[in-house]
């Protein structure tokens, strides 16, 4: 007897696909759910490092040119009105503020510093939810992913249990496949969950580490920008 249920455990297909296939209806959808966010999870990560990289990339090379001694009008005629970077950005802003400012005299208009101020900050925060597009997508699967596939363990398992009162046999050969099902939506929700928490605290600080660049270079700006005032 023994032999025999060994025999018709070793016949079942337990792949993946198999297992998927054999599901209820419920834990399918609760497998496509969690691929599907798995999928989109990978996309933003590798979306978001190459975004990262080439942002890292325009700001030095913008800091260059920045602090390379070119004179500030000539490097905003340069730029023109199509400022690449983020820091390039924040510096139109500035710059641009700065010119509106001037009056036809030449004489600036009163309350220019917090003008400048206020244009830059309005940059930076622009910037900054570019930098975080993504990240809650990846919070949510990481939270959330683990209970989904709870869900459709405990659904799957009931719908075994089932299946074995019907059939009034308890032997491997009818628990095996529904158990197998039913922890597939388990582990898929831990394939899901898992990158997606690690990327997202590690994508979160990079864009918080680019965010604290420009309010440095902002901060940097506005002080160059006081000392004309001043003279």
């Amino acid at each position: 007897m023994e032999t025999q249920t060994l025999s018709a455990v070793q016949a079942i297909d337990f792949s993946l696909f198999a297992l998927f296939w054999r599901a209820s209806f419920i834990v399918k959808l609760v497998l496509l759910a969690l691929m599907l966010s798995s999928f989109w999870s990978w996309a933003i990560i590798i979306q978001k490092f190459l975004n990262f990289r080439v942002a890292r990339k325009q700001v030095a090379a913008f800091d260059r040119a920045f602090w390379s001694g070119e004179p500030l009008d000539e490097l905003y005629a340069k730029i023109g009105d199509t400022p690449k970077g983020s820091s390039e950005k924040i510096f139109c802003a500035g710059m641009s503020e700065w010119h509106r400012s001037h009056r036809s005299d030449g004489a600036l208009i009163a309350g220019v510093q917090a003008r400048i101020d206020r244009s830059m900050d309005v940059a930076i925060v622009r910037e900054g939810e570019k930098l975080g597009q993504g990240l809650t997508f990846l919070a949510t699967v990481g939270s959330t992913a683990p209970f989904v596939g709870l869900f459709g363990t405990v659904w799957g398992i009931t719908n075994a249990f089932q299946e074995i009162a019907m059939q009034q046999n308890t032997n491997l050969a009818v628990v095996a496949p529904g158990i197998a099902e039913a922890l597939v939506a388990t582990s898929l929700g831990l394939v899901a969950a898992i990158p997606a928490v690690i990327f997202y605290n590690k994508l979160s600080a990079d864009a918080n580490r680019i965010s604290a660049g420009l309010d440095g270079f902002a901060d940097e700006f506005a002080t160059i920008l006081s000392r004309q005032l001043d003279l």
